[in-house]
């Protein structure tokens, strides 16, 4: 079941982005006005907007406005090989296995980094949707690595506001197919959704503005292990700069990575890992920083090219 609404854009929201005027018309919140457009639920004078568009007074706005999906609940479950490498009052820094999401989502069965601390016996107490409490940042479930957890609503503001404002360092190691031309340099290309895949992005002209910088570690038959450094947070941002350098992650076919080669190596997922995270604690002001090893799969395929 949808609803649907008929407005005319009134003259004190005349040069708003479409997504801010709908929010403040109908209540709702940035970011669902944000998908609404995004998903092609909002016409202007019976065209399809982009986001950025800018309202005209008198402008006739119709949205439709799908029922949205019950939200999903933290199901308390031990995540096998999930670490906790630090923990106080405020937040908790995990070291989150491959195989496991950062929180509950339609469609998703498997255990999350939520799931494990309410089972740890970890509380969270921030505000925003219960399914997502305390999250400031994500790693994809086919990425390992360092994650942080806000448990406080002072933490969670703070980190936030940290992450937006690129104040917070984070270091990947990735191994990717070939040898890149430069043996370090920065990647500034914009990333939004692939028009022919759902769950894919794209490098796209009207993407958001993203960064990565590389630098080369190791030299491998095939392959460059390489440090990776993000300034921008994007979806799949390592994987998709990579591939538009036609380097593509090792194990990573969905972004054009040679399966042969994964297979080789005894590889079941792309070569990536969160190596290092670089803070100021939200609540103490100290610097910190917390650091990772490769876990045994990534391990075993990097010593495997090693010896080819």
């Amino acid at each position: 079941m949808s609803a649907s609404r008929t407005l005319m854009v009134p003259d004190g929201l005349a040069g708003e982005r479409v997504d801010v005027g709908i929010s403040r018309m109908l209540g709702l919140s940035r970011t669902r006005a944000a998908d609404l457009v995004r998903d092609g639920h909002v016409h202007v004078d019976g065209e399809i907007p982009a986001r950025s568009t800018r309202l005209e007074p008198g402008a006739m706005v119709h949205v439709e406005l799908p029922e949205e999906k019950p939200a999903a609940q933290v199901r308390p479950q031990i995540a096998e090989g999930m670490s906790l490498i630090h923990q106080d009052d405020d937040i908790v820094v995990i070291d989150k296995p491959v195989g496991v999401a950062a929180h509950p989502s339609a469609g998703w069965s498997g255990p999350t980094v939520l799931g494990h601390l309410a089972a740890a016996g970890v509380d969270i107490r921030t505000s925003g949707d219960p399914e997502r409490q305390g999250i400031v940042s994500r790693l994809d479930v086919g990425t390992s690595g360092l994650m942080v957890v806000a448990r406080t609503e002072r933490a969670y503001t703070t980190l936030k506001d940290a992450f937006r404002a690129r104040e917070v360092g984070k270091v990947y190691h990735a191994v990717c197919q070939g040898t890149p031309d430069q043996a370090h340099g920065t990647i500034e290309a914009p990333i939004g959704r692939s028009p022919n895949h759902d769950f894919k992005f794209a490098v796209r002209e009207d993407g958001k503005h993203s960064v990565t910088h590389f630098e080369t570690l190791e030299d491998l038959q095939g392959a460059t292990l390489l440090k990776i450094g993000l300034e921008t947070g994007r979806t799949h941002q390592i994987r998709v700069h990579m591939a538009a350098l036609h380097h593509p992650l090792v194990g990573d076919p969905f972004y054009g990575a040679d399966p042969t080669l994964a297979a080789r190596v005894g590889l079941t997922r792309q070569w990536l890992h969160a190596m290092e995270l670089t803070f100021v604690h939200p609540v103490t002001g100290r610097d910190v920083t917390y650091s990772s090893q490769y876990p045994a799969d990534l391990q075993q395929a990097l010593e495997a090219l090693r010896g080819l």
